[in-house]
């Protein structure tokens, strides 16, 4: 699997166009550190991308196996400390259904097992040329 996606600025401190084909988000910086707030941050956009894909992954599971689930929610929080350069995220899940403990359970596993998930968790690369 390949994806592009592409970011652009201008003169306007710190906002920020993000694109993958016709597809776009703005993102942006706190008025604290000199942006606008318009749009996500850097760490934001990270944080979302694990909410997101562990939101759908587990709908995905839970469509395939019949259950009656009718929300799934999912809050990241991602803490960095600039000290020791280490990233902490926590993932909290909710779900609007009635489950058993087997169940959830289960689903923590597939939670585990999002795709952002295994990236995040794996080794990452990242190779910069101009």
């Amino acid at each position: 699997m390949s994806i592009k996606v592409a970011a652009v600025i201008g003169t306007d401190l710190y906002l920020t166009e993000i694109s993958s084909g016709e597809k776009r988000i703005i993102g942006d910086e706190p008025v604290d550190q000199g942006g606008q707030d318009k749009g996500f941050n850097p760490y934001e956009l990270l944080a979302a991308s694990l909410a997101s894909c562990t939101c759908a992954t587990l709908r995905m599971y839970v469509n395939r196996k019949q259950w009656a689930v009718s929300q799934i929610a999912t809050e990241v929080t991602l803490e960095r400390d600039p000290d020791t350069q280490s990233t902490h995220f926590e993932r909290i899940i909710s779900f609007e259904g009635a489950l058993s403990e087997e169940q959830l359970q289960r689903l923590l596993t597939i939670a585990n097992a999002c795709p952002i998930h295994k990236i995040l968790s794996g080794t990452i690369e990242i190779k910069t040329r101009l």
